[in-house]
C-alpha cells in the first residue's frame, strides 16, 4: 500500500492553512494589548435640540408667516389632492377630527353613489394671511387660496356629473388651520373650509 499521497495531501492543507492565517494576520493585525478605544478616538456630535418656540399673536412677524404660508401651500395641495383620490390616510395629521369626519363622509357618499373624481391640481396662484389671532391658547390663522384646478366626477357609466375634464377652474378657498400654543408639536390643523 502506498500512503505517501495521505502525507502530500495533509502537507499541502497545513500550507493552505498556514496561508490563510498568514493573509488574515496581515490584512486584520495582531492584538498588541494597547488597542484604542474607539469611541473616544472619533469626535461624536450630537445636533442640539430645535428649541421649541412659543407661537403667538406678539411673534406671528413676516417670517413667521412666510414659514407657515409656505407649509399652508403644501398642505392645501396634499389635501385636495388626497381627498380628490378618497385616501384620507396621507393627510389625517393634517385634518381636525370634525374635518376628517367631513371628508370621510363625504367620500362614502361618492363612492356609494358609484361616482369617480378625477382631479388635476394645477398649482396655486395665491395664498394670503387673512386674518390671525389667539383663544385660548389656540391659535388660529385664516387663509385665503387661490387656485386652478381640473376637476370632474363621472358617474359609474363614465358620464360627467360635474366639472369637466378639459377646463381648468380656478378656485377661491378660505381655509382655517390651528395649533396649540403649548404642544411642541409644529403641526397645524385643517379645522374650517369655505369654499
Amino acid at each position: 500500500m502506498n500512503y505517501s499521497f495521505e502525507y502530500i495531501d495533509i502537507i499541502l492543507l497545513a500550507m493552505i492553512a498556514g496561508f490563510i492565517f498568514l493573509r488574515l494576520r496581515g490584512i486584520l493585525g495582531k492584538r498588541t494589548g494597547i488597542e484604542e478605544d474607539i469611541s473616544t478616538s472619533f469626535p461624536h456630535e450630537i445636533k442640539p435640540k430645535k428649541e421649541f418656540k412659543i407661537i403667538s399673536a406678539e411673534n406671528f412677524d413676516e417670517d413667521a408667516k412666510k414659514e407657515f404660508l409656505k407649509g399652508a401651500k403644501i398642505a392645501y395641495e396634499n389635501i385636495i389632492t388626497s381627498f380628490a383620490s378618497g385616501d384620507l390616510k396621507k393627510i389625517k395629521s393634517l385634518l381636525d377630527v370634525n374635518i376628517f369626519n367631513q371628508f370621510e363622509n363625504a367620500i362614502k357618499d361618492r363612492k356609494m353613489k358609484g361616482h369617480t373624481s378625477n382631479t388635476t391640481f394645477i398649482g396655486i396662484n395665491s395664498a394670503e394671511i387673512k386674518e390671525h389671532k389667539e383663544l385660548n391658547n389656540i391659535f388660529v390663522v385664516t387663509v385665503d387660496f387661490v387656485s386652478e384646478i381640473i376637476s370632474c366626477v363621472r358617474d359609474k357609466n363614465k358620464n360627467i356629473v360635474s366639472g369637466s375634464p378639459d377646463k381648468i377652474k380656478k378656485v377661491h378657498d378660505t381655509w382655517k388651520f390651528s395649533r396649540d400654543i403649548r404642544s411642541p408639536n409644529p403641526n397645524w390643523h385643517l379645522i374650517e373650509t369655505q369654499v
